[in-house]
């Protein structure tokens, strides 16, 4: 880019100039994935982007001060071509459209599957998985892939067993810090019993489970709290998979937690089992379940579930979210901090849902027009609004980057943008521009309205901010930007600002 003297000309006609904010809402979102203490998104472009705690170097930017990103930032050598994302607990995983996993972050337990120990702040190849994988699942200290013929391979921590390769459970020995022991494993092993007829998986602290493609529920690993949903409770668990008691049948997704795990049922239903001493399996109890238990209004009208660390929420077939469990942290949304033993509404999550997501701590959703909305502990900044504030109901997930506009100027543009607080009415803004020879940008911004007419076309999606990036493909093979700022207030008029402009090489 190079700079020019600029002026900018100002019609004011009903247009009053106030400064703001070149924050925009994230938006074109198409998978979504919560950690402990970080967030991350698969953009409709194939980009993976993370934001949050960086102590483990678990965005993936390649920074080695690890600090934290308040705003979503590209994760390094991947702006495209990810199919999903996985975010664990200090540490990331992808699945690349080619099948391939690629990992980010802490890596002490051998959980990024790259036959080391070594953390790493950009991603790697998984050994042995470039190709083949059909999806990924990070945990706390283990993850699993599910491949392309139905099996699943898991790798790092095991010493509760929740790698399921058989590997020896011994828990009088609590030394982790060698490779060499049988609680690690740094690459990809099988589950035994697993090698095919594996729809999904779901990675905890330590355990995991299987979804069958008889729609029948697996688990293994720890099993202090009923976690494997076998009828029983036994300190050392089981370091193969077992059978959910009530559940050969039946389900279409899993989701685990801390220590619970929870199931959607074909019916709709939610069913649950493990801990429960912050009311996190939802069934009005306290009570930890060692086999499967409804969830309190919930046996119906669910279209999709997530587990948190003490917290679960379920999207229901209306588009709403309802969350239980622990709310220290306002992690349920229901701008409250009171622990919730059945499920409750979250604020402001009516009707407009497509996905949901839960973490440690917090909570996140996809919405209408594919933004991403959070609520809950925010110590990190991974509620991604800029702030390190703590958020009872949901806030929406903001970014630096600024969205091109598909329209040209030759020299004029009339900027239709939809109005937030109306369907079907949009704000409309003409933006004059007319080079000169004198070596000087003219710009106008000449007039602005409310006009239901869409036959010009929509620019710009408005949301509280807006930046506009416009490209002149008129003017010679130079392309013209310009940052148009917009903000609703409560004044009665309507606030509009020309921040900046310029030209740029194509």
């Amino acid at each position: 880019m190079f700079y020019l003297i600029r002026t900018v000309i100002l019609y004011l006609l009903f247009v009053q100039i106030t400064y703001a904010s070149s924050l925009t809402p994230l938006t074109g979102i198409s998978k979504l994935s919560v950690g402990n203490t970080h967030t991350c998104i698969v953009t409709t472009n194939g980009g993976a982007k993370c934001w949050g705690s960086n102590g483990g170097g678990e965005l993936g930017n390649g920074t080695t001060s690890f600090q934290n990103s308040l705003t979503p930032v590209d994760v390094t050598g991947l702006t495209s071509g990810v199919k999903n994302i996985s975010a664990g607990n200090s540490y990331t995983c992808a699945l690349t459209v080619a099948g391939g996993v690629k990992c980010w972050g802490d890596n002490h337990n051998g959980q990024l599957g790259d036959g080391t120990t070594t953390r790493r702040t950009t991603p790697v190849d998984v050994t042995g998985l470039t190709s083949g994988v059909k999806d990924i699942f990070a945990g706390y200290y283990s993850t699993c892939a599910l491949t392309t013929s139905g099996g699943v391979k898991c790798w790092g921590n095991n010493q509760s067993g929740q790698l399921g390769n058989g590997g020896v459970v011994d828990k009088s020995l609590n030394s982790l810090s060698t490779l060499n022991t049988p609680y690690y494993k740094s690459t990809p092993s099988d589950v035994i019993g697993l090698t095919s007829g594996a729809i999904a998986v779901s990675v905890s602290l330590n355990h995991a489970c299987a979804l069958t493609t008889a729609g029948g529920v697996k688990c293994w690993g720890v099993n202090v709290n009923g976690e494997l949903g076998n009828s029983t409770y036994n300190s050392h668990g089981s370091n193969t998979p077992v059978n959910v008691t009530g559940l050969t049948n039946g389900v279409v997704a899993i989701s685990s937690g801390y220590e619970q795990t929870c199931a959607l049922t074909t019916s709709g239903g939610v069913k649950c089992w493990g801990a429960n001493y912050k009311g996190q399996l939802g069934d009005n109890t306290t009570t930890e379940r060692k086999t499967p238990v409804s969830v309190s209004g919930l046996t119906s009208g669910v279209k999709s579930i997530s587990s948190g660390s003490y917290h679960a929420c379920a999207l229901t077939t209306s588009g709403g979210v309802k969350c239980w469990g622990d709310n220290s942290k306002g992690q349920l949304g229901d701008n409250t901090i009171t622990q919730r033993i059945s499920p409750i509404d979250v604020i402001g999550a009516n009707n407009s849902v497509t996905a949901i997501a839960t973490g440690g701590s917090h909570s996140c959703l996809i919405g209408t027009g594919n933004n991403v909305k959070c609520w809950g502990n925010n110590g990190n900044g991974q509620l991604g609004d800029n702030t390190i504030i703590q958020r009872s109901t949901p806030v929406t997930v903001l970014t630096n980057e600024v969205t091109p506009c598909t329209a040209t100027i030759s020299p004029n543009l009339s900027i239709h943008i939809p109005k937030l607080e109306a369907a079907g009415t949009f704000w409309w803004a003409d933006l004059t521009f007319q080079p000169t020879n004198d070596g000087r940008l003219h710009f106008m911004l000449q007039n602005a309205g409310i006009t239901t007419d869409t036959s010009t076309g929509i620019c710009a999606t408005a949301s509280e901010t807006l930046v506009v990036h416009i490209s002149n493909a008129n003017y010679g093979t130079m392309k013209l930007w310009a940052n148009l700022v917009y903000l609703p207030t409560n004044d009665g008029k309507d606030h509009f600002i020309l921040q900046d402009y310029g030209l740029l090489n194509p």
